[in-house]
């Protein structure tokens, strides 16, 4: 079980965006820092963990100094690396990346002459993840995901690969965060479509497997110990075997679209919420006798007239959450009891 416990002001609301939430704990220093997109900015707000110190930070999208104006930002989300960890902003221009406070910026990315896979449509940038030792993948409305080669320090990022397998918009990028074997699938993309790819990292990313198009949007995806959770926008979750890509469960999980997704690491807690109000927390395992891939249902809160569009759990063990909705100006955290 949960509890509510003090919220977190933000400077601006939160605009509804798929998982328009990002959290990074930072455990020697007993503070958490969050992000939320509104519009051209970010609003940040790091708290200690008594939440009785809480200072806030408007971070505005710098266009690479190429004299343009700001561009409405898709998402926001800190990339942890074994040797730095970057916040990374995706928009409707470019891909920006600064060091984790927001206060330097590092790496710029155009997306001109990019093409968007609905015609019409203007190309932007969105879903997020670090992988392997010093790889950030970021999908793209082309469907490409571009691939950045991180160094351990200074500037010198260089984008190494572009994955062309979607032919829809990505939608997100999950990535195992557990250490794997060598040649295991460690990151997975979804599209608009509904469409999944599995990759294996490393110097030439491999594909491993592709789970078809479906009736409805893949909005945010998961990876953990092998196992992919998708939130569609029909309110389900699937479970999947990452390496064969064989479908091993599907929940109605929620009434309507699910916005966000997070996973746990350490104890394979899932959170999903979604724009019916709700926030739920799962549990996925093995059976130790057969290996299916189990899922259950632990705790479930609701956040009145609150369409809710992030959701992410502060710790590694998934012993607090936080979430945010449309239009809200703060962000509601829950912890264990």
């Amino acid at each position: 079980m949960y509890r509510k416990e003090k919220s977190i002001a933000l400077k601006e609301s939160s605009l509804a965006l798929y998982n328009n939430l990002s959290v990074l704990p930072v455990p020697g220093k007993q503070v958490t820092y969050f992000a939320s997109v509104h519009g051209t900015s970010v609003s940040m707000a790091s708290a200690s963990d008594d939440v009785l110190t809480i200072s806030h930070r408007q971070l505005m999208a710098k266009e690479g100094g190429l004299g343009l104006g700001a561009s409405l930002i898709t998402q926001a989300m800190w990339c942890s690396l074994p040797s730095r960890v970057l916040l990374v902003l995706t928009s409707r221009k470019g891909i920006q990346m600064y060091e984790s406070d927001g206060s330097v910026m590092v790496y710029w990315h155009a997306l001109e002459g990019m093409e968007s896979s609905s015609p019409g449509m203007a190309a932007f940038a969105r879903g997020i993840a670090a992988t392997g030792q010093h790889f950030i993948c970021i999908g793209t409305s082309s469907g490409a995901v571009l691939v950045f080669d991180v160094p351990s320090k200074g500037t010198n990022i260089t984008l190494s690969e572009v994955l062309k397998k979607h032919t829809s918009a990505i939608t997100d990028v999950g990535a195992e965060l557990c250490q794997q074997p060598e040649g295991a699938a460690d990151l997975v993309t979804a599209d608009d479509s509904g469409a999944l790819c599995v990759w294996c990292s490393g110097e030439k990313f491999r594909l491993v497997t592709q789970i078809p198009a479906s009736e409805y949007t893949c909005s945010s995806v998961k990876l953990w110990n092998g196992i992919i959770a998708a939130g569609y926008g029909n309110g389900q979750i699937r479970i999947y075997e990452a390496a064969s890509g064989t479908l091993h469960a599907e929940v109605s999980a929620h009434a309507r679209w699910i916005y966000a997704l997070d996973l746990a690491p350490l104890s394979g807690k899932l959170l999903s919420a979604a724009e019916d109000s709700f926030v739920q927390v799962w549990r996925l395992s093995r059976n130790p006798d057969t290996e299916a891939l189990e899922i259950e249902h632990c705790h479930g809160e609701c956040v009145t007239d609150g369409l809710l569009c992030g959701a992410r759990f502060c710790n590694p063990e998934g012993s607090a959450f936080a979430v945010t909705g449309f239009e809200l100006s703060e962000i509601i955290r829950y912890v264990q009891v």
